[in-house]
């Protein structure tokens, strides 16, 4: 279970101006927390709700990891249903992942707090098309609020015109928009890629981009995340450290006294110059 981050007695509200979120900024949109400690406070109390959000990062970074801890924390603190459409891993393989970190899923999907869908790109979008078909029909009882699809790379395989690719993205995060649901969508990145051409313009598309990276540090391989936008409200803009951990990521301190960190090859920044 998650323990480090959870809603105190007077609820979402007090919890949200605790963690510098809507209270606090004066805003009138609700947030979304995403349970993990020090990235709700990056984000100014969590998501901004029935917001689209890409994750971008290398294998490995946890973004399958980040996935399943904002949906299991909102099943188990704030009671709101989720759901995870993967593409490329079988549900045996998420809960043995989920248990890895500390998660039962089992009983969530039992109490109908978590739905786990393996499918393919296409059979998703011609699902999300059919009003009838049981995934909008799952939608549209209300019963979901956290969705997340690993990965939206394989998108990219269905087209290689970035035209066709961009109407895609769109239909996908269009209609996840019009069920109201606050969605994570997780890409791929090579490990030696930085800030890659964005093939079908996904980025533009999207409301809020988070990205994961390696950095290389005194001959050690760190975890680097950055909130690279966030519209309509402010965010955090500096390069943090993050581990992964049982009971998932935690959020730590800044990079201090670093340039070059996006690229994977940071180097110290020079102090004055003595004389």
């Amino acid at each position: 279970m998650i323990t480090d981050v959870g809603p105190p007695s007077e609820g979402r509200e007090g919890w949200l101006a605790s963690q510098g979120g809507e209270k606090a900024m004066g805003e009138t949109e609700r947030r979304v927390p995403t349970g993990i400690a020090g990235l709700d406070e990056m984000l100014r109390g969590g998501f901004i709700q029935g917001s689209t959000v890409l994750v971008r990062g290398a294998p490995g970074t946890g973004k399958t990891a980040m996935g399943l801890q904002y949906l299991v924390y909102g099943a188990q603190q704030w009671d709101e249903g989720g759901l995870l459409i993967s593409f490329e891993e079988f549900p045996q393989s998420i809960h043995r992942d989920a248990a890895s970190l500390g998660w039962d899923l089992t009983a969530l999907e039992k109490a109908g707090k978590l739905h786990l869908l393996f499918t393919s790109p296409q059979v998703l979008l011609s699902n999300l098309e059919i009003p009838s078909s049981p995934l909008n029909e799952l939608l549209m009882t209300g019963q979901i609020q956290r969705v997340v699809v690993d990965s939206v790379t394989h998108f990219q395989r269905l087209t290689r015109d970035p035209h066709d690719l961009r109407r895609i993205y769109n239909s996908l995060v269009n209609a996840l928009r019009r069920e109201g649901v606050t969605s994570l969508l997780l890409g791929e990145e090579k490990r030696t890629t930085h800030l890659r051409a964005d093939r079908g313009r996904l980025s533009f598309i999207v409301d809020t981009i988070i990205l994961l990276r390696y950095v290389e540090i005194e001959s050690a391989i760190q975890r680097a995340m950055v909130v690279l936008k966030m519209r309509g409200s402010d965010h955090d803009k500096e390069i943090r450290r993050y581990e992964i951990r049982r009971g998932g990521l935690v959020v730590l301190e800044p990079f201090k006294e670093q340039e070059g960190l996006l690229t994977g090859i940071p180097h110290r920044i020079a102090g004055p110059v003595r004389r």
